[in-house]
C-alpha cells in the first residue's frame, strides 16, 4: 500500500482545489496513521480473502414497490398544467448561475 505522508495529502487537497494549515495536516496525517493501522489488523484475520466484500452489512429486501402497471404518458399540456411559468413548452426556471 502507497505510504501516506504529508506531501500525499497536500497533493490530495490540492487536486480537491483546498488547503489546510499545518496543525490540520499533522491531525489528519495521525488518522490517517490510525486507519491504516486498522486495515493492517483487519488484513491478518485467517481467511477473510474467502469472503465476498460487502458494500452493505445487511440484507435488504424491497417488498413494498407497487407493480408497474403501464399507463398513458400525459400529454404536453397536461404535464404543464400546474407549472408557473411555462416558455416554449417547457417549465421556466429563475436563472441560478450568473
Amino acid at each position: 500500500m502507497k505510504q501516506i505522508d504529508k506531501d500525499v495529502l497536500k497533493d490530495a487537497a490540492r487536486r480537491l482545489l483546498f488547503d489546510m494549515s499545518e496543525e490540520e495536516y499533522d491531525t489528519l496525517l495521525q488518522e490517517f496513521d490510525v486507519l491504516t493501522k486498522q486495515m493492517e489488523t483487519i488484513g491478518k484475520i485467517p481467511g477473510l480473502e474467502s469472503y465476498e466484500p460487502m458494500t452493505f452489512p445487511f440484507d435488504c429486501h424491497t417488498s413494498y414497490l407497487r407493480e408497474d402497471v403501464p399507463e398513458e404518458p400525459l400529454t404536453p399540456e397536461e404535464a404543464l398544467r400546474n407549472a408557473g411559468s411555462v416558455s416554449e413548452g417547457q417549465i421556466k426556471l429563475p436563472k441560478v448561475v450568473g
